[in-house]
């Protein structure tokens, strides 16, 4: 007895597509994504690797575009991570598979949503659906990885101070959507392939000219990379104290210069995140550390350091704005911190599972309030500083906050020094270009001992030190109060964007069944 009319017919093993090539075509995708972001950050392979991924996704069956998607997650996520391996080729492993999962479920979207109308669009609403779930799942989300830190030096950046990093994002994906039309297309598609992508890097072209308006009076920060001891490596930033030590040295050195009219006279300091490795409310050779190099400078410092609580077993990683004459006037504490790296969560299951992760230590607490920090500068100016602390920089509210809550010069302090060498501090720099942009404000950085700088608002870079090097500079930054559209679309954008994605999938999955049903 023959087939019903209008079923399917399943594939023989001669006619079906042989699946080697086409998983190694998805790896090799995600590679090529993979060199989009910093420290190669050659965009163009970002646009044609997903482009490639996409159109795999879309001629494959459901479970086989889910595959498809998942080895496209191990080149993507394999290449970009490979600084995870600080920490074994195990961690890197595990990291890797568990972001792929991510691509599985966006490799079967794509599957899903190829056939419906305007399918460019839905797909792109997909890719922002992931990326605002993984800013959040598991463990606090991990957004490390995102479509819009690849855009810095493109035209694609011009939508970074309307859209924020979500909605550019989802420009991005659909440039790409449209480019597997046109790749995958015959005539008139493949020429509106062509023609749409056009059209939207000449919007970001026009975005980028319009003109960023003038900042208010100056703030003169004196940004200080201290470097660290030959102990310093995965574990910790050297022999106690001397990380403090060196950041006194190298304030010495910058106040001097401008005592000598060599620079600007700095209005305050600005210290790295972990540049006091112990509590100074606490330790009296690191609080004697502290003060002294205030009182040297004559000028507050803003400085990270690592506080011991809340609880016995807490700690907060944060930024202490400290006086020469008071000492801690004003305090933020780190926000976002990293899961197996700052806290282990899950702690029972995972020490009895890998003991090795008893080396996290004590359970970073993380802060609740906005990284706004209102000080008094030695003129009597009062000042609003947003503070991003490192892993801060991924998280959209997080740094929106600092804006949203009134700062007027923009600052990030940061280690580092685990990753050194590796692609991951260049990736953290990209990304801050990202946020300056998104924001429209100049943003002063400051490592322990790699990349520190100044980015203007426009995104580009002014000034950048070199790794396992002490340096320290003054940055003129200009007061800025205005808030770019970015920062009240952006989240708007990422959520709508996502919701209509899964509404697609869903609509996709019926359209799939119905069919199969006749």
């Amino acid at each position: 007895m023959g087939p019903r009319p209008g079923a399917r017919r399943r594939p023989t093993s001669a006619a079906a597509p042989r699946l080697a090539p086409r998983v190694g075509g998805a790896v090799l995708a995600g590679v090529a994504t993979a060199c989009g972001f910093a420290p190669l950050s050659i965009w163009p392979a970002a646009l044609l690797g997903l482009a490639a991924f996409f159109a795999l996704a879309r001629s494959a069956s459901p479970r086989r575009a889910a595959g498809l998607g998942f080895t496209y997650g191990v080149g993507l996520f394999g290449l970009s991570l490979a600084w995870a391996t600080r920490f074994g080729w195990w961690v890197l492993a595990a990291f890797v598979a568990m972001m792929a999962l991510w691509m599985l479920l966006v490799g079967l979207g794509v599957r899903l949503v190829a056939h419906l109308p305007g399918w460019p669009v839905w797909t792109a609403c997909l890719w922002a659906g992931y990326e605002a779930a993984a800013a959040k799942v598991p463990f606090g989300g991990f957004n490390w990885v995102r479509l819009a830190y690849t855009t810095p030096d493109q035209p694609l950046s011009g939508f970074l101070r309307y859209l924020g990093a979500p909605g550019t994002g989802w420009v991005v994906a659909l440039c790409a959507a449209l480019l597997t039309v046109a790749a995958t297309s015959r005539g008139g598609l493949r020429l509106v392939g062509l023609g749409l992508t056009a059209v939207v890097f000449l919007v970001g072209s026009g975005l980028l000219a319009v003109a960023i308006p003038t900042g208010g009076p100056n703030v003169n920060v004196g940004m200080v990379q201290g470097n660290v001891d030959e102990t310093a490596g995965a574990t910790s930033i050297g022999q106690p104290h001397t990380v403090t030590a060196n950041h006194q040295s190298a304030t010495v050195q910058l106040m001097a210069e401008a005592r000598a009219r060599l620079q600007p006279m700095p209005d305050f300091v600005l210290w790295p995140e972990n540049s006091v490795d112990y509590d100074p409310t606490l330790d009296a050779q690191t609080h004697d550390l502290v003060d002294a190099s205030a009182k040297l400078a004559g000028r507050p410092i803003l400085l990270g350091a690592v506080m011991d609580g809340p609880g016995e077993n807490g700690r907060q990683t944060s930024a202490l704005w400290w006086t020469p004459d008071d000492g801690v006037t004003a305090r933020y504490d780190k926000r976002n911190v990293v899961p197996f790296g700052e806290y282990l969560p899950w702690r029972s299951f995972f020490l009895t599972l890998v003991p090795e992760t008893a080396e996290v230590g004590k359970q970073s607490v993380p802060g609740t309030r906005p990284g706004v920090l209102h000080v008094t500068l030695p003129d009597g100016r009062p000042l609003a500083i947003g503070d991003a602390i490192c892993y801060d920089l991924a998280f959209d509210d997080t740094v929106y906050d600092t804006v949203r809550h009134g700062a007027q010069i923009l600052v990030v302090q940061s280690s580092n020094v685990t990753f050194a060498g590796t692609f991951q501090p260049s990736q953290q720099f990209q990304i801050t270009r990202v946020r300056a942009m998104e924001l429209g404000r100049e943003i002063v950085v400051s490592t322990t001992a790699s990349l520190s700088g100044l980015i203007d608002a426009q995104g580009r870079i002014l000034d950048r030190t070199t790794e396992w090097t002490a340096a320290a500079d003054t940055y003129q930054v200009p007061e800025r109060t205005t808030i770019t559209p970015a920062v009240r679309i952006g989240p708007v954008f990422g959520v709508v964007a996502a919701a209509l994605g899964g509404l697609a999938v869903v609509a996709g999955a019926i359209r799939r069944r119905r069919s199969e049903a006749y």
